[in-house]
Parts: structure tokens; sequence; C-alpha cells
């Protein structure tokens, strides 16, 4: 029926109605994928990190390592806090010149094992971070499917925005998709899938 009347109209009128069915069935279509049609949408990358199972994973695998690396510390303070007791008892039947040498050491020690913890501290914090790194390398092609999908030219960080509408926020959608795609990444991130 609606084909018969889209006949009859003539000219511009004619290719205006055509236009305005194409574009409301490119919005249908949008929206049927989950995701608003519009020029600009907002995306927060900390969710998507956090909240999909590639984040989730990494970030699960970082405090257990951050846990047993405070379990170490507080075990290394311990014995270098009875090093220090015994040390400082020794101090009182010693002398001077006795006492320097072995005070030094222990200062050394001390040292050594606080470098050695603040080193795998870092270690750790490069490790959160190039994940993240990783994370957004796997993600681009869906989140550039997804602008694709929304019709959108440009994806803007939703914490940089002043003021939008949430439903220009595509975070859950692409949290989705690249939970779809990628999964926690385990796969990934050992070399099967590359």
């Amino acid at each position: 029926m609606f084909e018969a009347v889209l006949m009859k109209l003539q000219g511009p009128f004619r290719a205006l109605c055509v236009f305005l069915i194409f574009a409301f069935s490119g919005s249908a279509l949008a929206q049927q994928l989950g995701v608003p049609q519009t020029s600009v949408v907002t995306l927060s990358s900390e969710r998507l990190f956090t909240e999909s199972a590639f984040g989730q994973r990494v970030l699960s695998e970082i405090e257990a390592e951050g846990i047993l690396l405070g379990e170490e510390n507080e075990r290394i303070v311990a014995e270098l806090s009875g090093e220090e007791k015994v040390l400082t008892e020794q101090r009182e039947t010693m002398t001077a010149e006795e006492f320097r040498p072995l005070a030094d050491a222990f200062d050394e020690k001390v040292q050594s094992h606080r470098e050695g913890q603040r080193a795998k501290l870092d270690v750790l914090s490069r490790r959160s971070e190039e994940a993240r790194q990783r994370f957004l390398e796997l993600a681009q092609p869906v989140l550039i499917d997804l602008l694709r999908d929304s019709g959108a030219s440009i994806i803007i960080e939703r914490s940089s925005v002043f003021l939008s509408s949430d439903r220009t926020d595509i975070t859950d959608a692409a949290i989705a998709r690249i939970n779809t795609v990628i999964g926690d990444g385990s796969t990934v991130e050992n070399g099967v899938n590359e």
C-alpha cells in the first residue's frame, strides 16, 4: 500500500519521501543493534576496561599478585625487624669499630630489599598499563564497527564531556561486543588468536 502511494508521488517530494524512508530505516537498524543513531557518541574508557571480561581478568590477576607482594613485604619486614632487634642487643656488647660493619651490612640489606620490592611493584604497575594498551588495541576494530553502526563520525571520552544525553553513551554496547569478540583475552594474550 505504501509503495503504491510512493509511486504516485512525483519530483522532489518523492525524493524527499524516499530519503526519509531510508533515514528512518537506518535509524531503526541502529536501534536494533543497540546503538544510538547520532553523529557523536560517548564512551567511558575506564568502564570499558574495568567492566569487560578482559579487564576483570587482568585486574583480578594483578590484585592477586599485589596481595602476594604485600604478604612477601610483610614477611621481609618481620625478618628485618627481628634482625634489627638482635643487632640492637649486640650493640651493647660491642665496640663502635666492631658494630659499624654489622650496621652497614644491615642498612645495605634493608635498602636492597626496599629496592627489590619497589621494582616488583613497578613491574606490576607496568603490567597493568600494558594490559590496558593491549585491550585498546584489541578493542579498536570492535569500536570502529560500533562507530560505523551508530552512524557517528566520532567517539568522545565520556568524562571529557560537560553535558550529554545518556542515549549517546555506547559503553554498554561496546562492552557486550568486546566480550563477544575477545572474551577475557587470555587466548589472545597467550598467542592463540594472533
